[in-house]
């Protein structure tokens, strides 16, 4: 893959569009996050930070999780994410237990120990940014005894049917993205494991969260799912085969009559994998 084709394959869309592909895949990964946290245990009343906040939507389940007595620190880098997220909470009746502050995730502007517990969802290992002085950087300011838990999506069958299309979309270079060529294979998600002893942490675990759909879909999740199969393959037909290139407009616009999510039996589903582990005391 040439640079040129990696670096395009990266390019985020402009805000407004970022922000509204997050809200309407919401419905497919909500379930997941839930069983998450639900596998945290995270105490009552406990102070956690959200890294990578996005839009606030994981911030929400978070303050739920530590109740009234808790509180949530949401942290992005970007300013529209963040006022979007903001807007959010201040209609949800929950905008005492959660708070917003821009910073980067590699360079957190809090105090050593500040929090009971870190989180970040589809941030920290899912970019490609070395991960390893991420973890360390979250590990930091979590108190000892404390935990660090990191999550992001790992793998999804969304075309039943038709695995060798779904196989060559998968590896176009937005497919891939962020793993991509010449990424060392130590430095996928799925080898956060290693990430962890190397940061020190203990007691670590990997947990898979797997949630699938089917037909009849309801008009929300029929509209995740749109949303999810134009982030997951950005531009990809001039990487396809003339033949695949037909087949992938056949079944995955909207506008086609062969569209797969209105197929009767249309069935899919989509995994989540998490990392955490304890600060040592």
């Amino acid at each position: 893959m040439g640079d040129e084709k990696v670096k395009a394959a990266r390019e985020e869309p402009d805000p407004d569009s970022y922000i509204q592909n997050l809200v309407v895949s919401d419905p497919l990964q909500e379930s997941a996050f839930r069983k998450a946290i639900q596998i945290l245990e995270l105490l009552p009343g406990s102070r956690g930070l959200d890294a990578g906040c996005g839009i606030g939507l994981q911030a929400l389940m978070l303050a739920e999780a530590v109740g009234p007595g808790g509180h949530v620190t949401g942290l992005d880098v970007s300013p529209e994410l963040l006022r979007y997220a903001e807007s959010k909470i201040e209609k949800s009746g929950m905008a005492a237990r959660i708070s917003f502050q821009r910073g980067d995730v590699s360079r957190l502007p809090f105090d050593d120990d500040t929090f009971d517990w870190v989180w970040s969802a589809n941030c920290v290992g899912y970019e490609t940014i070395e991960p390893l002085p991420l973890v360390k950087e979250l590990a930091r300011v979590v108190r000892p005894g404390g935990s660090v838990a990191i999550l992001a999506w790992s793998s999804q069958q969304l075309l039943p049917g038709y695995p060798r299309l779904e196989a060559r979309l998968n590896a176009t270079c937005s497919g891939i993205a962020p793993f991509i060529q010449g990424r060392k294979p130590e430095l996928h998600f799925l080898r956060a494991l290693g990430w962890y002893r190397k940061a020190g942490l203990e007691n670590t675990v990997a947990r898979t969260f797997v949630d699938d759909v089917c037909a009849p879909l309801s008009e929300d999740i029929r509209s995740a799912l749109i949303s999810l199969f134009s982030m997951r393959w950005v531009d990809v037909e001039s990487e396809l085969t003339p033949e695949d290139r037909e087949e992938y407009k056949r079944l995955c616009r909207p506008e086609s009559p062969d569209f797969i999510l209105d197929h009767p039996d249309y069935y899919a589903f989509f995994i989540y994998s998490m990392f955490h582990g304890k600060v040592t005391e």
